[in-house]
């Protein structure tokens, strides 16, 4: 359980604390267990270090990849549905609550901020703002979503894109900050997976710029 302190009252922009003793305390036992049990471990034991997390308090499905050398700042804040991912050197600073969705991936060095401070409190207070990542988005690599985002099912941010706003669903974006770039569908999903569209059903976005590419990269990534 994260509990979040008074600013004012703990003094935080002094070097006073943000959080409790008690989650500070369990950090540490998470940071040492982490480090001891999962860090070194070569990255097919993805159901080792699975495990490791869910001690700890995340909720993680079924043939999710959860690599070494990602991080997350607290796992009883996460939750991770089936096969989705966690990148090499993603950096999953839940603070607040972060889900990530079913078949979903966050690629290698994508950021995941889920706080921010509020700019008008004299006292810079720690403010928690969840991140949802649904169902078969993809954060490529150095990505970054911010405080607050829903990345919507299907939805594509770009390499090195920044999200600070909602993503919608089955949209590619890419820049700083991330703009619309197309619609997405799978030219082969199966019939069984029925919220992944074919290109007849898609209705565009409003912020959709009018003169749509009608192709992109297939690797976003590089």
């Amino acid at each position: 359980m994260v509990t979040l302190l008074d600013a004012s009252e703990a003094r935080s922009m002094e070097g006073g604390p943000s959080f409790s003793l008690a989650n500070r305390l369990g950090r540490v036992a998470w940071a040492i267990a982490w480090l001891l049990l999962a860090r070194w471990t070569p990255p097919p034991l993805h159901r080792w270090r699975c495990m490791v997390a869910r001690l700890f308090g995340a909720r993680i499905g079924k043939g999710v990849r959860l690599l070494p050398s990602a991080r997350i700042w607290w796992p009883g804040n996460l939750e991770m549905a089936d096969y989705s991912c966690l990148g090499p050197h993603a950096n999953c600073y839940n603070q607040g609550a972060i889900s990530i969705g079913y078949r979903a991936v966050v690629s290698q060095g994508a950021h995941l901020c889920a706080s921010t401070h509020d700019i008008d409190d004299y006292f810079n207070q720690l403010r928690l703002r969840p991140i949802r990542i649904e169902a078969y988005a993809w954060i490529a690599a150095d990505g970054f979503v911010g405080p607050g985002v829903t990345v919507g099912e299907g939805a594509v941010l770009g390499a090195r894109g920044v999200a600070m706003r909602g993503l919608e669903p089955w949209t590619v974006y890419s820049g700083n900050p991330a703009v619309a770039l197309r619609r997405r569908a799978f030219r082969n999903a199966p019939e069984a997976l029925p919220h992944a569209p074919c290109w007849a059903e898609m209705a565009a976005p409003e912020d959709l710029p009018e003169d749509l590419p009608e192709d992109l990269p297939e690797d976003l990534d590089a």
